[in-house]
C-alpha cells in the first residue's frame, strides 16, 4: 500500500490536560440523562472520581444513572444488562469512566439501547452475524482513568462472550465517542502493576499499528511519538505513581496510540491475547500481551527490519542499528517496569492448548492477521505461544 494514500476520520473532541474534567461541570453534553458505567471495582468510589463527576453533571443539571458491574473483561452479559438498565430509565447519553473496559461497556452499551436483538447480531468475526447497525449508538463521554487503551481517541470496542470463550472487538464510524476528557490527575492512584499493565498495551497499540500493513504517514507520526513518550517515562510512572510529568506523558501517548488505532490497525499480536484472555478472563490484557511481546517480536523483526531499528530509536536508543535492538529495548523497560517475571502457566494457561487458543485468534479475530507484514500460518502462530511459555 502506498503509505501517502489514507483516509482520516476522528471526529471526537478531546479535552487532555490537568483539571479538564471540571469542562463537564459547563460544557453543552450530549444529553440530558447519562447513563454512568464503571467497574465493579471500587477505585472510582474510592478515589472520589464517581462523586465528582455526579456533582459536575449535578452543577450542569444533567440526570444520571449508575451501573457499577463492569468486569476487567468486560462481557456480553454486562452489555445487554447495561443497555437494559439505560432504556429502562431513559436515559439519552452514555458516560464511560474508568479505564478501557468501562469505556469499551459504554460503546457497547450504547449500541444496544439503539439497536434490537442481541450485541452478537451485528459482531463481526466468530459467532457474531455481522448484520449492519439499524440506528446510530446513542453518543458516549469518555473520562479515562488509566494510560493503556486508547479508546478515547478510536471507535473499537471489545467484549467477551463467556459461554463461547469469544473475546471480539468491535467499532464503526458512529462509535467514536463525541466528548473524551483526558485528565492525568484522575491517572495518579493507577496501582504500580496495572500502570504497567496499561502502559505496555499502549506500546503496543503504536507499535503494532506500525508494523501493519496499512500503516501511513499519519499513523506513523503518531505511533512513533507513543512509543518515545512510553521510552521515555513509563518506567518512572511505574516506579513513582505521584510524578505527574510521567503521568501527563503516559496519557498523551495512550490518546496518541488512540490515534493509531483509528488511522491503522492493531496486528495479530492482539488477537492472540485476545484469545488467551478469553478462556482466562482474570488475566489482564497488558500482562497477557507483556508475556507474548518477546516472542512475537523476535518472529516479526527481520521480516520489516527497518521499521524494528526507527521503534528502538523512539523507545531510547538513538544509536540502534539492528532489528533486535528493539527486542533489547523493549527487554529493558519490562525488567525497568518490574514485569519481567510473569509467566502464562501462572494464569492457569497450559502448554498442552496452546494450538487452540492461536486458532480461536484466527477464527476470532483473524481480520488482523490479515495485516500483518507477514501472513503468520497456524503452525507459525502457535509457535509463536511456545517460545513464550513458561
Amino acid at each position: 500500500m502506498d503509505k501517502n494514500n489514507f483516509s482520516y476520520y476522528i471526529p471526537t473532541k478531546i479535552f487532555f490536560g490537568s483539571g479538564m474534567i471540571n469542562k463537564l461541570g459547563e460544557m453543552k453534553l450530549p444529553g440530558k440523562k447519562a447513563l454512568i458505567v464503571i467497574s465493579s471495582g471500587t477505585s472510582m468510589k474510592k478515589y472520589g472520581y464517581l462523586d465528582k463527576l455526579c456533582k459536575l453533571l449535578e452543577k450542569n443539571s444533567c440526570e444520571y444513572v449508575v451501573y457499577d458491574k463492569i468486569k476487567p473483561n468486560p462481557t456480553y452479559k454486562n452489555v445487554m444488562e447495561g443497555s437494559e438498565i439505560a432504556k429502562k430509565n431513559n436515559c439519552d447519553f452514555v458516560i464511560g469512566l474508568g479505564g478501557g473496559s468501562s469505556i469499551d461497556a459504554a460503546k457497547s452499551i450504547a449500541i444496544m439501547v439503539t439497536n434490537e436483538g442481541d450485541y452478537w447480531d451485528y459482531v463481526h468475526g466468530g459467532t457474531g452475524k455481522g448484520l449492519p447497525l439499524g440506528n446510530k449508538p446513542l453518543e458516549i463521554v469518555a473520562i479515562t482513568t488509566t494510560a493503556g487503551t486508547g479508546t478515547e481517541a478510536d471507535p473499537w470496542t471489545v467484549i467477551t462472550k463467556e459461554d463461547t470463550f469469544e473475546k471480539i472487538g468491535y467499532g464503526n464510524n458512529d462509535t467514536f465517542t463525541s466528548i473524551s476528557i483526558v485528565d492525568p490527575d484522575l491517572m495518579m492512584s493507577v496501582p504500580t502493576k496495572l500502570t504497567a499493565y496499561q502502559g505496555f498495551d499502549a506500546l503496543f497499540h503504536a507499535t503494532e499499528g506500525y508494523l501493519a500493513n496499512i500503516s501511513n504517514e499519519i499513523s506513523d507520526m503518531y505511533a512513533l511519538k507513543s512509543i518515545e513518550l512510553i521510552g521515555r517515562s513509563l518506567a518512572k510512572a511505574v516506579n513513582d505513581g505521584n510524578d505527574k510529568e510521567a503521568r501527563t506523558d503516559m496519557a498523551l501517548a495512550n490518546t496518541l496510540s488512540g490515534f493509531v488505532e483509528s488511522t491503522s490497525s492493531c496486528i495479530s499480536e492482539h488477537s492472540l491475547e485476545h484469545a488467551l484472555s478469553a478462556y482466562h478472563p482474570e488475566l489482564p490484557h497488558g500482562a497477557g500481551l507483556i508475556m507474548i511481546s518477546e516472542a512475537y517480536y523476535r518472529f516479526f523483526m527481520d521480516k520489516v527490519p527497518d521499521r524494528f531499528i526507527k521503534m528502538a530509536r523512539a523507545l531510547g536508543n538513538k544509536n540502534a542499528e539492528e532489528p533486535i535492538d528493539f527486542v533489547n529495548g523493549l527487554l529493558k523497560l519490562q525488567k525497568d517496569c518490574g514485569v519481567d517475571e510473569l509467566k502464562l502457566s501462572d494464569y492457569g494457561i497450559q502448554k498442552d492448548n496452546l494450538e487452540m487458543y492461536a486458532k480461536n485468534a484466527m477464527d476470532t479475530m483473524g481480520g488482523l492477521f490479515e495485516l500483518d507484514p507477514y501472513k503468520l500460518t497456524l503452525s507459525e502462530a502457535t509457535s509463536i505461544l511456545e517460545h513464550a511459555y513458561k
